[in-house]
């Protein structure tokens, strides 16, 4: 069994967390030493997961089996982790992916994708922060995409739920603002995860070299956090092109306020 590193972290609750991104955080938080809540669909998984967690590093790992898609599911594991007051930590990972046009999606594709992508992240959110802000202590991390800040054809839905996560994201980091609650948007680009084989676009049929690997993009978003960043794209090594990125985004949010049309409109 390893030592703790971190005793004393309280509970994080991540969700899928049977493979991918939300399991290399379920193994880098237990190192950390906080017990753990895991939520994903596959039991059997979980249960092989918790098991390995338990043995690892001596912490309290349980298994919440939910599809965050369907709404019961999705309503217990929300009542629950509003209820429990050791969770300090939430990683909001959940996510599905298809990426096609608009027109050759099925209803089944966009439902999952918003209900999983953008409604589900909102509902554990919003289960989580009145506690973390009464408590005046909580981390939320939440996973959006690169793809939240341009669409190409084909990830038109997909982008969409992304630029949900992101704004609201940065929303919240507005609200919690002077206290100690920490709200971070991690924003991955191409990751070696399950997402792909079920978006329709396999990793091999993508360049290679801009693959990250999920232990390298979580390691990067973790030392984030521990920098204090509130935004996190791993692959990014300029950090200021983020920074022109906000500042000229909030720029032009600043230009809109006025009551007159543009002059290029000719409007008299």
């Amino acid at each position: 069994m390893s030592t703790q590193q971190h005793p004393n972290q309280g509970t994080a609750v991540v969700t899928g967390a049977s493979s991918g991104l939300g399991k290399v955080y379920a193994d880098r938080l237990a190192k950390r030493g906080y017990d753990l809540i895991l939520v994903a669909r596959r039991g059997d998984k979980l249960e092989s997961i918790a098991a390995e967690l338990r043995a690892a590093y001596g912490v309290k790992v349980s298994a919440m089996v939910a599809d965050l898609g369907a709404p019961a599911d999705l309503e217990r594991v929300a009542a629950a982790i509003a209820a429990d007051d050791s969770i300090t930590l939430l990683v909001n990972n959940a996510g599905t992916s298809t990426l096609a046009p608009v027109a050759k999606t099925s209803k089944a594709q966009l439902d999952g994708m918003n209900d999983v992508n953008g409604y589900a992240l909102l509902r554990l959110s919003h289960a989580v922060l009145p506690g973390f802000v009464a408590r005046d202590r909580g981390t939320l991390i939440n996973i959006g995409s690169v793809l939240g800040s341009f669409v190409i054809p084909g990830s038109s839905i997909y982008s969409g739920t992304k630029a949900y996560v992101q704004l609201f994201t940065l929303g919240l980091q507005g609200e919690v603002a002077g206290t100690k609650v920490k709200v971070q948007l991690v924003l991955p680009a191409a990751t070696a995860t399950e997402i792909w084989e079920i978006s329709g676009v396999p990793l091999s049929a993508l360049d290679q070299a801009t693959i990250m690997t999920a232990e390298n993009c979580v390691d990067a978003a973790l030392a984030g956090l521990d920098m204090g960043e509130t935004i996190t794209m791993p692959s990014v090594e300029d950090a200021q092109l983020l920074a022109a990125f906000e500042a000229a985004r909030m720029a032009l949010a600043g230009a809109t306020q006025s009551g007159k049309p543009a002059s290029r409109y000719q409007i008299k």
